[in-house]
C-alpha cells in the first residue's frame, strides 16, 4: 500500500525558511517521481517543485525558482522541499504526489497524494 506523509509546515514570517518532508512507502523513489503541489484558498492546485531521480530531471515553477529547493534521499525513499525567502503570497497547503517514472504538470497524472501541510507565511 502506497503512503505518502508530509510534515514540516507551520508559520513562518515573510523572509523565513521552512523545510517540507515528504516521507513515501510502498514504492521506490528509484521508480517514482515526486512532486510538491500547493493550494492556496479559492485558487487552483498547482504544481510548485518536482523530481524524477531515475530521470535525474527536477522542475520549478518559475514563482518558486530560485527560493525553493527540491532534494531526495533514495535510501530513506524521502524528499525535502528547503523553502526559503518566503512571501505571503506561498500560504497554502503544500501536499507531495507521486507518479511512475517522469514528473508532469497534471494533477490528473499523480495516483498517490499525501494529505497535506498548512504552510503560512505572515507577519
Amino acid at each position: 500500500q502506497v503512503q505518502l506523509v508530509e510534515s514540516g509546515g507551520g508559520l513562518v514570517r515573510p523572509g523565513g525558511s521552512l523545510r517540507l518532508s515528504c516521507a513515501a512507502s510502498g514504492l521506490s523513489l528509484d521508480d517514482y517521481a515526486i512532486s510538491w503541489f500547493r493550494q492556496a484558498p479559492g485558487k487552483e492546485r498547482e504544481e510548485v517543485s518536482c523530481i524524477s531521480t531515475s530521470h535525474g530531471t527536477t522542475y520549478d515553477a518559475d514563482s518558486v525558482k530560485g527560493r525553493f529547493t527540491l532534494s531526495a534521499d533514495n535510501g530513506k525513499n524521502m524528499v525535502y522541499l528547503q523553502m526559503n525567502s518566503l512571501k505571503p503570497e506561498d500560504t497554502a497547503v503544500y501536499y507531495c504526489a507521486a507518479r511512475p517514472e517522469v514528473c508532469s504538470a497534471w494533477r490528473s497524472a499523480y495516483g498517490y497524494w499525501g494529505q497535506g501541510t498548512q504552510v503560512t507565511v505572515s507577519s
